[in-house]
């Protein structure tokens, strides 16, 4: 190998409360010699790092940039609301935007909602990130709405979460730019759509066929009679059955 030659490689750029673990799982059993690197990027930041090469794809959240980004949907996630364990909305299963309409509900910078009007009452300032928030919601100080996914990427003892059920949802997508649509990710493509290893788009090549053995060989050529046992009618010729004695003239 020369100095010049190096490992391809995949790089996954995924955002916060997203979990590849499966996918990578399955790349590394499929393609042991192609390392995958994982690049954790927030959420806001994920379509420029994209963008500008910092990953060959990630999965993100919408929206995207349709005009650049291909896109395959995931999943769509529940959204809740994260409060103390000893706040009166913990009585209820599952609450509503109005529920909250008089509760202090911090909006971080780093939001992923595409929000409106933000439910509740805007907190004096707003948070820089999700995570800065959760700790506000412990101390008491106000409520925080979240996919779901969040809420147990920051989960703690003193917090719970409730789902709010008329509130705008989040989903989840692999993305990569369309005009980049590589060989490696079209590997990917096939894993996250549950390809099998011998699929046609896969990079596992199908076997060859083994070659059509001689028809003389199989079933075309005629048997040999076996000893003793004739095939058909006797000729006349010099090789045919004996003839019977001549009967005596008396």
């Amino acid at each position: 190998m020369t100095g010049s030659e190096s490992t391809p490689s995949f790089r996954l750029a995924y955002v916060p409360g997203v979990t590849p673990a499966k996918w990578v799982r399955i790349w590394n059993e499929r393609l042991p010699d192609v390392p995958l690197d994982l690049v954790a990027v927030p959420a806001a930041e994920a379509s420029d790092v994209l963008r500008e090469g910092g990953a060959d794809a990630g999965f993100v959240r919408l929206p995207v940039d349709r005009t650049f980004f291909s896109a395959i949907p995931l999943y769509t996630e529940t959204t809740v609301v994260m409060v103390p364990k000893d706040h009166l909305v913990t009585a209820a299963e599952e609450v509503s935007v109005e529920d909250l309409a008089d509760e202090v509900v911090f909006h971080p910078l780093d939001d992923v909602f595409d929000w409106e009007r933000p439910p509740g009452q805007p907190a004096f300032e707003r948070p820089a990130t999700t995570e800065d928030a959760v700790e506000l919601v412990a101390a008491g100080v106000g409520l925080l709405v979240v996919p779901q996914s969040l809420a147990r990427l920051h989960h703690r003892r003193d917090v719970t979460y409730r789902p709010v059920v008329d509130a705008p949802q989040s989903s989840v997508v692999l993305s990569w730019p369309e005009e980049a649509t590589t060989e490696l990710v079209e590997d990917f493509i096939g894993i996250v759509r549950g390809r099998t290893v011998n699929s046609t788009r896969g990079r596992t090549q199908p076997a060859q066929s083994q070659p059509k053995a001689k028809r003389a060989e199989t079933s075309g050529a005629r048997r040999k009679p076996a000893p003793g046992k004739t095939t058909g009618k006797p000729t006349r010729s010099g090789g045919g059955a004996k003839r019977g004695k001549p009967r005596r003239r008396s």
